[in-house]
């Protein structure tokens, strides 16, 4: 068998010839004509390329791509289009699609392009480790590039997003107001709104407000005149004289005192404010872009946050998202903290096995990409092959590993699909099993706790083969 292609169009004379040209070479097939049966069976079945129609009823080759691109991004899928739609096609390779073929085939460059994408699946297969290679440019942030974004990294729909704002609000004077949460990189977001501006040759200048006593943020932000104080012996500009013509990050803001959050506001709104012990008034042009790891309208509720004060901030509010809600973007992280420390440490990493990978693709990562970077770095400070595996994991990740009876055994012959299909089948023979516990066995119970109708836990049983006796 050369490999296993799946083949879904909803013309069935289209599957049936695909199917003939493909079983003559000795590939085996898989053929649907609805794509919800062809998503359910890309899921569940071992396949080396999938070829779709581009325009079905229901899900279509789009989202068949969106879909393969997430869960299973190695995967090729191939286009099929009609003459009058190479257009989309091409779109379409663009997304990510491995080739398009259109209507009608010529057998030879249809046999061409699937003996092409097989090849090409099982090369990127037949490595057991995931290697990260250094040739490729670790050290340059990965995602967004489409986007001009060059500090952050993530190709997550989330951070589509966020960047799509950032190219849209960085040329403007307004008001930016970034919140998330802590390690989830504020100020990455924030230098490349000022990057991206006309300020760019200016400064970009920061202030943590939660690191700054209180009695010393005013002239931390204003400056001081000599004389004003004790130990003041000579005049020092502030925080909003050093950003002039640049940007302000003010980072952590709503630890700022209320008394404060007044002084600031006139700043915001009339562009000018005196130092501390001085009599002239000094006037600024300063973008200001804040950020915070609180719900601000909590805080206003709260009384520990001026209202006026938050609608002069949130005039473009920017969330970024938790670590935990992109996880899609852990492999481009650890590609490129692999390639930072491995600079900075003089280590020669490689890469990392499937199993830890699986590990911390599944981490709640409370502390989000900071604590990422920093268990990455100690654990290549700790390890002592070319390969970051099970052994170098710091202990509050090992309750990740799967129990050393299930977990995977890698060799030549085991893809990724399979290792995370073999993982997930444990996940659920675990929690089947805890729900029988608990229900004494009661399937329809434990059908419910599960959220299963009871012949859908029934047949879910017979696949893992656990043996209870039904109610």
């Amino acid at each position: 068998m050369q490999g296993r292609v799946l083949i879904v169009d909803d013309e069935k004379n289209i599957t049936f010839v695909i199917q003939a040209m493909l079983e003559r070479e000795r590939f085996e097939t898989l053929v649907f004509n609805h794509s919800s049966e062809a998503l359910e069976a890309i899921s569940s079945e071992e396949i080396d390329l999938v070829i779709s129609d581009l325009y079905m009823p229901g899900p279509g080759g789009l989202e068949i791509l969106e879909y393969c691109q997430l869960n299973f991004p190695q995967l090729p899928v191939v286009m099929i289009t009609a003459f009058g739609t190479v257009e989309a096609a091409v779109a379409a390779l663009k997304k990510g699609a491995f080739d398009f073929i259109t209507k009608p085939f010529d057998q030879d460059d249809l046999l061409g392009v699937v003996k092409k994408a097989v090849a090409t699946y099982r090369q990127r297969m037949k490595e057991p480790i995931i290697f990260f290679p250094q040739n490729q440019g670790a050290s340059a942030p990965a995602g967004g590039a489409a986007q001009g974004i060059s500090s952050i990294i993530g190709s997550s729909p989330q951070m589509q997003d966020v960047f799509k704002v950032i190219s849209k609000i960085a040329q403007s004077p307004s008001t930016v107001l970034v919140w998330g949460e802590s390690g989830t990189g504020k100020e990455l977001v924030a230098y490349e709104i000022h990057r991206q501006s006309d300020r760019t040759s200016k400064s970009f200048v920061k202030i943590n407000c939660a690191a700054i006593p209180a009695t010393l943020i005013e002239s931390e932000l204003f400056g001081f005149e000599k004389g004003a104080f004790t130990g003041a012996v000579a005049s020092k500009p502030g925080r909003f004289e050093l950003a002039h013509e640049g940007t302000l990050f003010l980072d952590e803001v709503a630890e700022m005192p209320l008394e404060m959050q007044a002084k600031l506001l006139r700043v915001l709104q009339e562009q000018e404010f005196e130092r501390v012990g001085g009599v002239a008034t000094i006037a600024v042009d300063v973008r200001i872009i804040a950020a915070t790891n609180k719900d601000l309208e909590a805080e206003v509720k709260a009384g520990r946050f001026r209202e006026d004060l938050f609608y002069r901030l949130n005039v473009v509010p920017i969330r970024l998202p938790s670590l935990r809600e992109r996880k899609e973007d852990i492999d481009l992280l650890v590609k490129y903290f692999l390639g930072e420390f491995n600079k900075k440490l003089n280590r020669g990493i490689q890469g990392v096995t499937p199993e830890i990978l699986y590990v911390l693709r599944n981490h709640s990562w409370p502390g989000n990409i900071r604590q990422l970077e920093n268990v990455l770095e100690r654990m290549m400070l700790m390890c002592e092959g070319s390969v970051l595996s099970a052994v170098d994991l710091p202990e509050e990740l090992n309750v990740g590993l799967p129990p050393k009876d299930e977990q995977v055994v890698v060799d030549e012959s085991s893809s990724l699909k399979q290792i995370v299909r073999r993982q997930t089948q444990a996940l659920e023979k675990d929690l089947i099993e805890k729900a029988l516990e608990e229900t004494h066995g009661n399937v329809t119970r434990a059908a419910e706790k599960l959220g299963l109708s009871r012949k859908g836990l029934q047949l879910k049983m017979k696949e893992l083969g656990i043996r209870r006796s039904f109610d």
